[in-house]
């Protein structure tokens, strides 16, 4: 018998949404199950992800926890269906299931912020650059899994393209700009880049100087993916550590929040632009 494949990240975040409905009425998974005809282990491994449901399952089972918010169920019934499987899936034998998740979280979102001390955003990052920061990462990769994360990060950019791309914002430090990954050749390459990004109409990039002050939540990246309704947004933030996806509510509205004040320390999308073309021109 062949393992059963791994559930994808849209599926889990349906069942993690439904068990959220299910906390809120008070009700157990014994007790859901009991009301539905069927057992507690069907709703255990519907909101582990394990088991797809249908878009008139999640409808009777919003009903039942009472939840009256029908833009939301609305977004819950879409998200069933088929168990589609991304162009990401061929790089699940060679990359951590993180970085699978985020694509596929990405490929779904309404829109894309993100802020970065450094490095430049995955997003807008030149083939060249993202080699030189996958090369320099601890423990050191070999070649082959540099060029796996490589093709992947430049993959996940499809989404800015397209009739119909994903809006991105990008805030990102002065630091960023200057710090030297790879030649002076990469490194002009990397900011014309931006600046040519920057002039796409889905596309916004704002930096913050030097001397802005000091920045909530310093040091570490942040992505902030939208969902088709808020409750659906999701939250990525990148460490040594891993990939790591937030979708309480708690942690939505604090990464909101976080995002607004960096964004409030940049400079205007113009200003932002002739600071990036200042210093490609003196490298």
């Amino acid at each position: 018998m062949s393992p059963s494949k791994p559930p994808t990240a849209r599926r889990q975040r349906l069942g993690a949404e439904l068990r959220k409905l299910r906390e809120r009425a008070g009700m157990s998974a014994a007790t859901a199950a009991g009301r539905l005809g069927g057992n507690q282990t069907q709703i255990s491994n519907i909101e582990a992800g394990r088991h797809g449901v249908s878009a008139d399952r999640v409808r009777t089972l919003a009903r039942l926890y009472s939840c009256g918010d029908q833009d939301y169920i609305d977004a819950l019934a879409a998200m069933t269906g088929t168990r589609t499987r991304g162009w990401w899936e061929e790089y699940r034998e060679f990359l951590p299931v993180g970085l699978l998740d985020l694509a596929e979280v990405e490929h779904h979102a309404t829109y894309v912020r993100v802020a970065n001390m450094v490095p430049i955003p995955g997003l807008l990052q030149t083939t060249e650059h993202a080699r030189v920061v996958f090369s320099a990462g601890i423990p050191q990769l070999a070649p082959y899994e540099v060029e796996h994360r490589v093709s992947h990060r430049i993959k996940r950019q499809a989404i800015l393209h397209g009739d119909t791309p994903t809006r991105l914002t990008a805030i990102i430090h002065e630091a960023a700009l200057h710090i030297g990954y790879g030649s002076s050749t990469v490194v002009r390459g990397q900011l014309q880049h931006l600046i040519d990004m920057g002039e796409r109409e889905n596309i916004t990039i704002v930096v913050i100087p030097f001397g802005a002050g000091p920045l909530p939540g310093s040091g570490q990246s942040v992505d902030y993916l939208g969902g088709s309704v808020r409750q659906l947004d999701t939250v990525q933030l990148d460490s040594d550590h891993g990939n790591q996806l937030l979708d309480a509510e708690a942690h939505l509205v604090n990464y909101r929040s976080v995002l607004d004040r960096m964004e409030s320390y940049a400079l205007k999308p113009k200003a932002s632009r002739d600071l990036i073309y200042r210093i490609a021109q003196s490298i």
